[in-house]
Protein backbone atom coordinates (compact mmCIF):
# COMPACT_ATOMS: atom_id res chain seq x y z
CA UNK A 1 0.00 0.00 0.00
CA UNK A 2 0.96 3.63 -0.38
CA UNK A 3 1.80 5.70 2.65
CA UNK A 4 -0.28 8.89 2.96
CA UNK A 5 0.34 11.99 5.07
CA UNK A 6 -3.06 13.71 5.33
CA UNK A 7 -2.47 14.98 8.87
CA UNK A 8 -0.15 18.01 8.99
CA UNK A 9 0.09 17.86 12.78
CA UNK A 10 3.49 17.39 14.37
CA UNK A 11 4.73 17.71 17.93
CA UNK A 12 8.05 18.13 19.67
CA UNK A 13 9.28 15.67 22.30
CA UNK A 14 11.77 17.62 24.45
CA UNK A 15 12.89 14.56 26.40
CA UNK A 16 14.09 12.70 23.33
CA UNK A 17 14.70 15.82 21.19
CA UNK A 18 12.66 14.74 18.22
CA UNK A 19 9.56 15.67 16.26
CA UNK A 20 6.67 13.23 15.93
CA UNK A 21 4.33 13.00 12.94
CA UNK A 22 1.90 10.45 11.54
CA UNK A 23 1.13 8.70 8.29
CA UNK A 24 -1.47 6.21 7.18
CA UNK A 25 -1.27 2.98 5.21
CA UNK A 26 -4.91 2.47 4.36
CA UNK A 27 -6.60 2.46 7.79
CA UNK A 28 -3.38 1.79 9.74
CA UNK A 29 -1.77 4.72 11.57
CA UNK A 30 2.02 4.78 11.48
CA UNK A 31 4.06 6.97 13.87
CA UNK A 32 7.30 8.58 12.81
CA UNK A 33 9.88 10.50 14.79
CA UNK A 34 12.61 12.70 13.31
CA UNK A 35 15.62 13.21 15.56
CA UNK A 36 16.93 16.73 16.12
CA UNK A 37 20.24 15.83 14.41
CA UNK A 38 18.32 14.88 11.27
CA UNK A 39 16.43 18.17 11.35
CA UNK A 40 19.65 20.15 11.67
CA UNK A 41 20.90 18.23 8.63
CA UNK A 42 17.87 19.53 6.75
CA UNK A 43 18.37 23.07 8.08
CA UNK A 44 21.99 23.63 9.15
CA UNK A 45 21.14 27.18 10.29
CA UNK A 46 18.80 25.79 12.96
CA UNK A 47 19.86 26.59 16.51
CA UNK A 48 18.35 23.32 17.80
CA UNK A 49 15.66 25.00 19.90
CA UNK A 50 12.12 23.61 19.78
CA UNK A 51 10.72 26.37 17.56
CA UNK A 52 13.64 26.08 15.13
CA UNK A 53 13.31 22.29 14.92
CA UNK A 54 9.57 22.54 14.24
CA UNK A 55 10.29 25.14 11.57
CA UNK A 56 12.95 22.87 10.03
CA UNK A 57 10.37 20.10 9.98
CA UNK A 58 7.81 22.34 8.28
CA UNK A 59 10.35 23.59 5.73
CA UNK A 60 11.57 20.06 4.97
CA UNK A 61 8.18 18.33 5.16
CA UNK A 62 8.23 17.02 1.55
CA UNK A 63 11.74 15.60 1.95
CA UNK A 64 10.89 14.11 5.36
CA UNK A 65 7.76 12.46 3.97
CA UNK A 66 9.75 11.01 1.06
CA UNK A 67 12.35 9.57 3.45
CA UNK A 68 9.62 8.21 5.71
CA UNK A 69 7.91 6.51 2.77
CA UNK A 70 11.22 5.00 1.66
CA UNK A 71 12.01 3.66 5.14
CA UNK A 72 8.47 2.31 5.48
CA UNK A 73 8.65 0.53 2.10
CA UNK A 74 11.63 -1.53 3.31
CA UNK A 75 9.95 -2.72 6.51
CA UNK A 76 6.31 -2.29 7.45
CA UNK A 77 5.76 -1.48 11.10
CA UNK A 78 3.94 0.96 13.32
CA UNK A 79 6.74 3.18 14.67
CA UNK A 80 9.90 4.55 13.03
CA UNK A 81 12.69 6.86 14.12
CA UNK A 82 14.34 8.79 11.28
CA UNK A 83 17.96 9.69 11.98
CA UNK A 84 20.48 11.91 10.19
CA UNK A 85 21.80 8.85 8.33
CA UNK A 86 18.40 8.43 6.66
CA UNK A 87 18.88 11.80 4.99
Amino acid sequence: MTLNFPNLARSYDPTRRRVRFWAYDSALEVSFFVEADALTTIDPASDGAEAALLQAFDDGRDRIHAVAASVYSRRHGFTYVLTASDF
